[in-house]
Formats: structure tokens, sequence, C-alpha cells
């Protein structure tokens, strides 16, 4: 008898479809809907709800306007993951460029230690790994951290390790993030974030832009 009612219902939701103008093809018999039918319809229905919460996740936390607003957006992204245990000790690395993985830039740098920050001020275990083994002084200050790999530490204990790259196109950056159990090799959690900065170049954040063209002036003969 339900059955029967949801068929009947089904029936009056294609009538109406089909007489606001929606290009449906006549599936409907004159008694009943094919449960299949129903399956597909419903498919087609649940497709478009994840295809509005996709469309409502890029525009309020994936695509950012703001470098900062990105970092914390990856920061959010990556804590929402339940499998992630955030007594377990986290390394973070620089962020690399897409095409070559072991580039990085003041960019992928500031990325990697603006994460330390957000990831610790949220209460995962944040351990540095560039700590040397002993403070070093000169006329300049005092230094702990070091990228000199005779300098520091050989060994970290089981870690996560967050990993991740940047890709630059024409008026946006995309940044993606994951935390990799460096005893398993799986990933834990993820990240993605657009930094929409709107520029035509963006070659002044990344340092890398073309020289000035520059003329000889010599003396006319």
């Amino acid at each position: 008898m339900f059955k029967n009612i949801s068929k009947v219902g089904f029936l009056a939701t294609l009538l109406l479809f089909f007489i606001s103008g929606c290009s449906y093809k006549k599936i409907v018999s004159n008694t009943a809907v094919s449960d299949d039918v129903i399956k597909e319809y419903s498919k087609v229905q649940t497709a478009k709800q994840h295809l509005e919460v996709a469309e409502d996740m890029q525009k309020n936390v994936t695509t950012q306007n703001s470098l900062e607003a990105t970092i914390a957006s990856l920061a959010t992204q990556i804590m929402q993951n339940r499998k992630l245990d955030t007594n377990k000790p986290v390394l973070i690395t620089s962020f690399v460029r897409l095409d070559q993985l072991k580039e990085t830039s003041e960019f992928g740098r500031v990325i990697g230690e603006s994460l330390i920050n957000e990831l610790s001020n949220r209460g995962f275990n944040i351990i540095e790994y560039r700590g040397q083994m002993a403070v070093s002084i000169n006329e300049q200050g005092e230094y702990f951290i070091s990228r000199k790999p005779h300098e520091i530490k050989n060994k970290v204990p089981s870690t996560y390790v967050v990993v991740g790259t940047y890709s630059r196109q024409v008026g946006r950056i995309i940044l993606n993030a994951r935390v990799i159990d460096n005893v398993t090799g799986k990933i834990i959690s993820s990240a993605r974030s657009t930094y929409n900065h709107g520029l035509t170049n963006d070659c002044m954040m990344f340092r890398d832009c073309a020289p000035a063209r520059t003329i000889n002036i010599i003396k006319e003969r």
C-alpha cells in the first residue's frame, strides 16, 4: 500500500516537472512507475545535493581572497578529519611547487610556517625538527633553528608529516595539503584551498619578475 502511495506521489512530482517546462522524457506508464526509474531519479537528486554542498564549500571555505584566510581554511579542513590523532607529534614542511617537488620559495616557506602557528593554536602537538643540538651565536644574534642537516637531529619519532604543494595560475594560487603517517604512508587528512589574489602577474609575490629592460647609451658618430 505504502509503495503504491509513494509511486503516486512520484507520478505527481514528474507531472509537475513536465508542466513547468522541464525536458524530461516520457518515462511514466499508464499505471505505475518502474522501481528502476525511482532508483535512478533518487541517484540524480542525491548527486544534485552533493554538487550543491560542493558549490557552498567552494564559495565559503576553499576559495579565499587573502593569504591569511587561505591558511586558516587549510588548517580548518585538516582538523575536521576524525581519524586525526591530535596528540601524535606533527612535523610541518615547506610547501613545494607542484611541478618541482624538491623546489620551494619564500611563499612555500610562509605557508609552512603559518600552518605551524594555526595548527599549534588548535591543539595539535607540533614539534620543531629543525632545532640544533645547541644554540649558536654570532655578532648578528642567537640562533636555534637551522636548515643544515649536520646541525640538527638525524631522527624523529613516529609522527604525522604535513606536506603541501602550490600551483600558480592566472589570478590565483591553488594549494593542496596532506597529513601523512610517516610509518605507514597513509594519508590521514587532506585539504585544498584557492588563494584568489587577483593579480595579473604574481611575480612580485614570488620574486621572480623578469629584470627591467635596459638599453645601451652610446656616443653618436
